[in-house]
């Protein structure tokens, strides 16, 4: 089996996270034999039951340039499925821009059933903040793979022993405190907001700094020029180590192994967020098509490559499809449209 990687841009730093893996599932989805197929596929062979009967080539496509967590999401499974010999052969594409919502667009035009989309968190905020005119229901959605906590962290000489601490300042300061974080109303944002929200700060006195990665908003740390910054625990797992960043608390529901430090809920902050990932199809493919591809995505989550690349990169297994995943997106888009409109960064 062969794998085609086409990327358009320079690669940037993947993250990684300390979060030990999930143990590995050992079931494997079956698929029905002998349903129709289209888009390059063939049906499946007498005798056959897997998805690799049916797929002869896939297309994931990471709606962001190499390098990030969209990407490695992409790359993953495209390497678990072709070991595991799940399907002929698969291609990764990579279309950046605008929080996913340029690929969100491609998708939107995409004719063949045998494709695939990462996406996640950041995109249901940047389909607002750029009011998209894709969205989410222009995909069929096929299921939830992973999720990786945030961590909100000051410099090691910060007066700050606590998030009490630094809630305190903001509600006594308020814009005089600054928080760094990424781009205006992904991720971290959110949880800046929601973290103001829980702790009676005003929104409007929210001094959010955003930087384009946690590279930069590292350095802001570092170099004593923000209070406090939020990322993914993978972009600041170094620096907590070597106590250049001390960490006050986590957005995940679960303490994380190697950070000292509570979660939102456990210091009493009715806050919780993970930066999910998942994957979605083209708007419009059938039935057949859908379950197909399901299929192939319980399969992959339930192999041994897959469970590998988990405890590899730490990512922490949240695995949902049908129904359930359906309903998880609708309540997202909800309470990140609330959040961002409650920050000003959307109508």
């Amino acid at each position: 089996m062969s794998s085609t990687t086409t990327t358009r841009r320079t690669p940037t730093r993947t993250a990684r996270r300390t979060r030990a893996a999930v143990a590995a599932a050992v079931a494997t989805a079956a698929v029905l034999a002998g349903c129709g197929t289209t888009g390059g596929t063939t049906g499946a062979s007498a005798g056959g039951d897997g998805a690799a009967e049916e797929i002869r080539r896939l297309e994931i496509m990471a709606p962001a340039d190499p390098g990030g967590g969209w990407d490695a999401s992409a790359r993953a499974l495209s390497a678990s499925m072709e070991s595991e010999g799940l399907v002929g052969s698969t291609q990764v594409t990579n279309v950046g821009g605008a929080g996913g919502t340029v690929g969100l667009a491609e998708l939107s035009g995409e004719r063949s059933e045998d494709f695939l989309m990462v996406m996640g968190l950041v995109m249901v905020g940047a389909i607002e903040t750029n009011a998209s005119q894709a969205t989410l229901a222009d995909t069929t959605p096929i299921a939830r793979l992973t999720a990786e906590d945030e961590v909100v962290v000051v410099p090691a000489a910060s007066p700050y022993e606590s998030i009490d601490d630094l809630i305190a300042d903001m509600q006594a300061r308020g814009g005089d405190v600054s928080i760094a974080g990424g781009s205006a109303g992904g991720t971290d944002h959110i949880l800046a907001g929601l973290i103001a929200q829980a702790g009676d700060v005003p929104i409007e006195d929210l001094n959010y700094i955003p930087f384009s990665g946690g590279g930069e908003s590292l350095a802001a740390l570092i170099g004593n020029q923000v209070d406090a910054g939020i990322s993914g625990i993978g972009e600041y797992a170094e620096s907590i180590e070597s106590g250049d960043l001390r960490p006050l608390a986590v957005s995940g529901a679960e303490p994380v192994e190697g950070i000292d430090a509570p979660t939102l809920t456990e210091a009493g902050y009715d806050v919780e967020l993970s930066n999910w990932r998942g994957v979605v199809a083209p708007p419009g493919i059938s039935d057949e098509a859908r379950e197909r591809l399901t299929a192939l995505v319980e399969e992959t989550h339930a192999s041994e490559a897959w469970q590998a690349e988990l405890t590899e990169r730490g990512w922490e297994d949240t695995f949902l499809v049908g129904e359930e995943f359906d309903t998880f997106l609708a309540e997202e888009e909800v309470r990140v449209r609330e959040v961002l409109t409650d920050l000003g960064l959307v109508q």
